[in-house]
C-alpha cells in the first residue's frame, strides 16, 4: 500500500511539522495518532516520519536518519510550465488549479482579463490562500515534493519581464485566431514555457494584440471550443508531454 505523503511546513534536522489548517486536516479529519508513519517531503529529500505530537494546529514528526528516496534533482530537461490563467468562475477555476498541479505545472499566475466577471475580480485576492491550499493538497495527493507557486492575482498587462522572463517561450491560446496547433508550436521549443488561457469567451482583440506585441506566439487546441478549465488542463498536459 502506498504510504501517504505530506509536504512539511517546518523542517529542522531530523524533525518536521505541519502547522495550521494543514495540521488540522491530519489531526481532525484523518484522526492522526502518535506513532503513525507517513512519507514527509522535507527539503531536498523524502523521508519516513513518525508522529511524535498531535494537536489541532500542529503535528510533529521524527524523521528517519536516512532518506528512503532522495528527491530527484531537477535537470535542464525537466519541463517547467507556467500557467497564466484568467480569473473565472471560482469552483471551476479551483478544479483547474487542482488538476494542473497533479499534472505537474510549476507555477500558476491568475490574471484579471477584460471578460473576467467584476464580482470575481473583486473577490480574487481573498482566494489566494485557498488556491495555495488546494495546490498543496493536490501536490501531496499526486506525490509531488513541492506544490506549484500560486501568484497573487494581477492585471494582464502587469506580466512584465520580472513576472515572466523574456527568455521563456510564451504561448497564448487564441483558438480561431491561430492556425498552428499547440503541439506544433511546442515541438521546437525549450523546456520552459508559459501558457496563457483566457476566460469564458476568450481573450478580447485588444488583449490578443498586447500578447502579440510583447512576443507571445498564438496556438490553438483545435476546432472545438473548450471551457476554460478544460483548455488549461489539456494545454498543461500537452506541454508536459511535448517538452519531456
Amino acid at each position: 500500500m502506498t504510504r501517504r505523503r505530506w509536504i512539511a511546513d517546518e523542517v529542522k534536522g531530523d524533525t518536521a511539522a505541519l502547522v495550521g489548517d494543514h495540521a488540522a486536516h491530519l489531526a481532525r479529519v484523518l484522526r492522526a495518532e502518535v506513532g503513525q508513519k507517513f512519507d514527509i517531503a522535507a527539503g531536498e529529500e523524502v523521508r519516513r516520519g513518525t508522529i511524535t505530537f498531535v494537536s489541532y494546529d500542529r503535528v510533529e514528526f521524527a524523521l528517519d536518519a536516512k532518506p528512503y528516496r532522495p528527491r530527484r534533482l531537477k535537470s535542464s530537461a525537466d519541463p517547467k510550465i507556467t500557467l497564466v490563467l484568467a480569473v473565472f468562475k471560482f469552483d471551476r477555476m479551483e478544479w483547474a488549479i487542482e488538476k494542473c498541479t497533479e499534472i505537474g505545472v510549476a507555477r500558476i499566475i491568475p490574471v484579471i482579463a477584460r471578460r473576467s466577471d467584476t464580482h470575481l475580480v473583486a473577490a480574487a485576492a481573498k482566494r489566494h490562500e485557498r488556491w495555495q491550499r488546494i495546490a498543496r493538497q493536490a501536490a501531496e495527493q499526486s506525490r509531488r515534493e513541492t506544490p506549484p507557486e500560486i501568484a497573487n492575482p494581477l492585471k494582464l498587462k502587469a506580466l512584465a519581464e520580472d513576472i515572466i522572463s523574456a527568455e521563456v517561450d510564451r504561448i497564448v491560446l487564441a483558438e480561431s485566431e491561430a492556425d498552428a496547433s499547440l503541439g506544433d508550436v511546442l515541438r521546437p521549443l525549450s523546456t520552459e514555457v508559459a501558457l496563457a488561457v483566457g476566460p469564458e469567451g476568450g481573450w478580447t482583440g485588444e488583449e490578443l494584440a498586447w500578447f502579440y506585441e510583447t512576443g507571445w506566439k498564438a496556438a490553438s487546441l483545435g476546432n472545438t471550443i473548450l471551457r476554460t478549465e478544460t483548455a488549461a488542463i489539456v494545454a498543461t498536459a500537452l506541454a508536459m508531454e511535448a517538452l519531456r
